[in-house]
């Protein structure tokens, strides 16, 4: 993936505000000298909260303030999925597709997303507001399928779960994330099998 998609319009410029390049300054001085290019991966995620996504001017102001060529910065940019490289619509949905949450119904999840907003993986609304990707293991197996929208995990999902969040989302409000089933947790989705009051007698009671 190169760190300058040819068929995106790219700013000419980039520029933290006062309030983000405050965070950006603290983030550079837990380094030692010499170790700032250590704080590559949190200014590239400050950029993208700022923003929406990273652009080649981010990564070279970000290049600038750690002193070192931009190449570097352009190299974790594009190694690692979390940063886009593109604009994405403010409500960016990733539905993991990998063997778990495929074995346990992503496809449909993918297709609910798909059929509620009218566009296809890869694509963005347009109004901007609802953008649609695939992704690798999200690490929550347990509760697959699952997405990730913004910071938030929403598990144990189908179709009309999906949907219900994408029109929560819709109206301007806030879906509750975690577990849509009530699961606790990763517990078991029927309930405490062990360890649990009712059945727990410690050793020695009769």
């Amino acid at each position: 993936m190169s760190a300058v998609d040819q068929d995106i319009q790219q700013p000419a410029t980039f520029a933290f505000t006062d309030e983000m390049m405050d965070r950006a300054k603290a983030i550079i001085a837990k380094y030692p000298e010499g170790r700032q290019r250590s704080a590559t991966l949190p200014l590239l995620d400050l950029a993208q909260r700022q923003e929406g996504w990273v652009s080649k001017a981010a990564m070279d102001t970000i290049a600038e303030m750690l002193d070192v060529p931009p190449m570097r910065v352009y190299e974790v940019a594009t190694f690692y999925t979390m940063y886009k490289l593109k604009p994405v619509g403010k409500h960016h949905i990733e539905v993991c597709t990998n063997v778990a949450c495929m074995l346990r119904g992503s496809d449909e999840i993918v297709g609910a997303c798909s059929d509620h907003l009218g566009i296809h993986v890869g694509e963005t609304t347009e109004d901007g507001q609802f953008s649609l990707a695939e992704a690798e293991c999200l690490g929550a197996c347990v509760n697959a399928p699952m997405i990730q929208i913004g910071d938030h995990y929403y598990e144990d999902l189908d179709k009309d779960s999906m949907k219900a969040i994408i029109d929560t989302l819709k109206r301007g409000e806030s879906p509750k994330p975690g577990s849509q089933i009530g699961r606790q947790t990763s517990a078991p989705a029927g309930g405490l099998t062990s360890l649990n009051t009712e059945g727990f007698k410690p050793e020695g009671d009769s």
